[in-house]
Order: C-alpha cells, then structure tokens, then sequence
C-alpha cells in the first residue's frame, strides 16, 4: 500500500473555510466549534490571544478554564525549556522524578488532608476515575452519589456519573449511581425557600436517598461550583450538612477541584473550602499546568495507598508537565492570585448584577473570577440557548471571548486569568455589559 506524505507545515494562504473543512473530514461530529465562523488562536500574551487574520481578543475562558496566568508567562516558559533542554522529556513513574515529588509534597501541604498522598495524572476525567476506583475499592461498592446537573468527565465511569444529559453518551454505567439536589434551588420544587431550608431539605433527601435506594454507597463526588453546569453554585455549607450524613454510614467524599482549585474561587484555595469541609480526596487539573496536560488526585494515604494491584500512569507526571505545574502554583502563592481573583472578581460580578433587571437575564451568579450570566426567552423565561449563542457572538464581535454551559447550554460562563488586571476586569465587564445589552435591544 503507498503511503503518501502529506503537508505538515501550516498552509500560509489557508483561510478558516478550508481549514474549517478539513476539521469536518476527520474530526469527530461531536466535538463542537464556537462561533459561526471558527477562530484558530496563535499567539497570546498575558490576557489576551490572537487569531489567524489578526485580530486580538481579551480572554474571559482561558482554554476552558485553563490557562490559569494567562498566555506566555516567563517563569512557565522558562522551566518547561530548562527542562526540555536537559535531553529529558519522559522517564514514567517507574524512575525517581524529583520534581513529581516536589509538586505531590506542596499539593499535600496545602490540601489540608491528613497524611496526604497523591497521583498524577494527564487529566481531569482520568483523576475522576482515579478517585472513583479509590473510593469503590475501599468500600467494596459501585454506589456512587453524585449531583444533579454536574459533568465529570468524557470516559465510560465518568460520564455515568455525570447528572448533565447534554454531555451523557450512553446510560450503560460500571457505576450504581444516585443524584441529589443541591444547585437546583431556583426549580419551581424549591424556589420559594430560604436557603437555611433548602438545604435541609437536600440534606432530608439524601437521608431519604441512603434508607430506600443506595443502602452501600462508597462515596460522594462533587463539584464545589458545577463547572459545564454553568457555575451552578451549592449554597456555602451544603457539603458540611451533606458531610455530616456521610460520616454517619462511612461513605467517604470526593471534591472534584478540576475547575475550582488554585485559588479561582476567591475565598478559598480549594473550593470545597467555601463549606468548612476538608474531603477524603480531591481531583484536579485544567489550570495547574498553565495549559500543559496535567492532572490528579491528592488523598488520604489509607485511602491512596488501599488498591492491592499495580498501577502507572504512563505520561502522568512526566518532566515537563511538573516543571509546568510546579512554576505555575509557585506564581500562584507568591502572587497571591488567589485574593486578586477576590478582587477583579468582585470588580467584573458587581458590574453585571444590573442585567438581572433585563426580561431575557434569569441569573448573574458568582465567586472569585467564575461568574455566569443566565439567559432565557424573555416573553416564556423558558433557558434561551440561541440567545446565549447571540451573546457569545456579539462579544467576539466586540473583542471578548467568553464560554457557554448550563444543563440547556443557555448560560454564558466566564473564568479569566487569575492574573487579571483592575483595567482588563472593567473592560471585559464593559464588552459583556455592551454585547448582552445589545442582544436583549434587537430581541425586543
């Protein structure tokens, strides 16, 4: 059989139409595209990217919520180079990696978890299934409680706990998998309660849940703010009372910290700080890398250390993702991004919170640098997904590149870099104040 070459260098006269259709011939139908018309970003410096034709934008989603410091930090660039320099790019976790251990003794410092041990691996689903097989395995179970409207992954025993039908394959589940409430406070069931009473009433539910349907659960796992969700947020305090119940039948607790972690949130290094709880492990990803694959699970070492087989991760911790990951919490802590996200948070949220007088806006919802805008039909209150969609243009159009979530896809969702500035919050906040405001015009 002849194998022809084909071209590897990019094709410099190539617009987005032929590129846009060469995507289409062998990538998946199923992974979406933003935009009418497709970016290719390829070049970025601190806030902000720019696109193939020369436009630049200020960056409000980072990769999904990961590039963490924003584009072409030095003291990232620069250890990944020393590292690559030194001939040594991959050794696996069958050698000594002295800066795998580096990293794994700062993450179990600041996890506040008891004789923490931790995992690495190369994403956010593979640290989920990690902590999933912890879990099972230590309490001899496939029962699993998770939330309603949560994603935890893409592979086959994190989609089955993943309570968002918009990004759920397949029924079929290795798991035996309950749902609670807890971000669904404005449902007709529970809007007309405080939250105090929300949350007993959660907390009845998942009584009632542990009596009649799940009567050996090996753990809950939890977002401390639902990521693809749309930054649904639990009420603060929620995962104590949930905690509370958990410890009464043993059953342990998993934060998945994938998009929370790091100081994002504000008023808590870890997210799941913001209820006063400290879980048996945690799972991370997404920002801790700066955009180099990285991810993991940080446990407590009974827990980490209780599965009886072997086990790598083949590129899980490898040289140049922990020189990454190592600069990038570095830069973290001796910035302290974590009360600069409190800060800018404070400045972009603050400004928004007047597009709830808007008919088409149902929410704007924060904490820390993630804040959501909630769209809906202005005439039903029905979630607007094209109305989000429309947003999402007019920002591009105004040079903002913002996210979309929410369990109907009608939530406009924002994460810039924690290394965000006074003047870039108050842009940013302006373009989206604009962009929303001139979509709810041309609706009326």
């Amino acid at each position: 059989m002849l194998i022809l070459a084909m071209p590897s260098a990019p094709r410099e006269t190539e617009g987005m139409s032929e590129l846009l259709s060469r995507h289409r011939a062998v990538m998946p139908s199923w992974l979406p595209l933003y935009y009418e018309s497709p970016l290719e970003l390829v070049s970025g410096s601190g806030a902000r990217v720019t696109d193939s034709e020369g436009r630049t934008y200020l960056d409000f989603f980072t990769g999904i919520v990961t590039n963490m410091l924003g584009y072409d930090v030095a003291e990232v660039r620069e250890a990944v180079e020393r590292q690559i320099a030194r001939g040594v790019v991959h050794t696996s976790t069958l050698y000594l990696i002295r800066s795998q251990v580096e990293l794994a003794e700062k993450i179990a410092r600041l996890s506040g978890i008891p004789d923490a041990k931790v995992f690495f691996t190369n994403s956010g689903t593979e640290a989920n299934e990690t902590a999933l097989l912890l879990a099972t395995h230590a309490r001899g179970s496939d029962e699993v409680l998770a939330m309603r409207g949560s994603y935890h992954g893409r592979s086959f025993g994190t989609v089955a706990v993943t309570g968002n039908k918009a990004w759920k394959n397949s029924s079929l589940s290795p798991l035996n998998v309950h749902y609670l409430h807890g971000t669904d406070h404005a449902s007709p069931a529970f809007r007309g309660l405080s939250e105090r009473e929300y949350v007993d009433v959660c907390v009845a539910d998942l009584r009632e849940v542990l009596d009649t349907a799940a009567p050996d659960v090996a753990c809950l796992i939890a977002e401390p703010v639902q990521g693809v969700g749309g930054f649904a947020m639990p009420p603060d305090g929620l995962y104590a009372a949930y905690k509370e119940v958990l410890d009464e039948h043993g059953i342990l607790f998993v934060s998945d910290e994938v998009q929370t972690a790091w100081g994002r949130t504000g008023t808590s290094f870890f997210g799941i700080g913001n209820h006063g709880v400290t879980p048996d492990a945690m799972t991370f990803a997404k920002g801790l890398g700066n955009g180099f694959a990285v991810g993991g699970v940080v446990a407590r070492g009974d827990l980490m250390d209780g599965l009886t087989a072997l086990g790598v991760a083949t590129f899980g911790g490898n040289p140049v993702s922990m020189a990454a990951a190592g600069a990038t919490l570095d830069y973290v802590l001796e910035h302290d991004l974590q009360g600069n996200a409190l800060r800018q948070g404070a400045t972009v949220v603050q400004g928004l919170r007047e597009l709830r007088e808007l008919p088409c806006v149902k929410d704007v919802r924060s904490k820390g640098l993630m804040f959501a805008v909630e769209m809906v039909d202005p005439e039903t209150g029905a979630p607007s997904a094209p109305l989000a969609g429309r947003v999402l243009e007019a920002a591009r159009e105004r040079g903002l590149l913002v996210g979309k979530g929410g369990v109907h896809g009608n939530v406009l969702r924002m994460a810039p870099p924690l290394t965000l500035s006074a003047e870039e919050a108050a842009e940013g906040r302006d373009i989206l104040l604009d962009a929303v405001h001139a979509v709810a015009a041309d609706r009326a």
